[in-house]
């Protein structure tokens, strides 16, 4: 059986469509251990498409890891995870870009998309807003 990691993912906008970032952590679950953080800063964009950045580049990273890991993404966008578990529809076309995008990257990895409350998706929210802020991407390893 593989490991599992945990994906927190998050995306902002100010202004929607505006200055946005996402962010996402990696986390192991067996220790509790913050493997990564990573935050995107998307342009000008809205807080939907900064979601699923987010859920994207936490992904990656999390592949990166280990590209063998089964993966638990957790995250507050509902739309996100609804639309990735194949529930609802995705009719706006950038939407539907990021989301094929995130398909191919998730191709025969085993993933779980969980809908949190804002409050348990802190950590992934803290990296958004930091790459709003500096305006810049980065990626730091635990």
């Amino acid at each position: 059986m593989s490991r599992t990691l945990i994906v927190e993912a998050d995306g902002g906008s100010r202004g929607n469509p505006g200055r946005a970032g996402s962010g996402a952590v990696v986390i192991d679950p067996a220790t509790g251990e913050l493997l990564a953080e990573v935050g995107t800063f998307v342009g000008i964009a809205t807080n939907n498409l900064a979601e699923y950045r987010g859920m994207i580049e936490g992904c990656r990273t999390a592949l990166s890891i280990d590209p063998d890991a089964a993966l638990d993404v957790r995250m507050d966008s509902k739309l996100v995870v609804e639309q990735m578990s194949g529930r609802w529809k995705i009719k706006h076309p950038s939407m539907a870009d990021l989301a094929q995008e995130a398909r191919q990257l998730l191709s025969g990895v085993s993933v779980r998309f969980t809908w949190v409350p804002r409050a348990q998706n802190a950590r992934a929210d803290k990296v958004a807003n930091e790459a709003m802020d500096v305006g810049a991407s980065f990626e730091r390893r635990h």
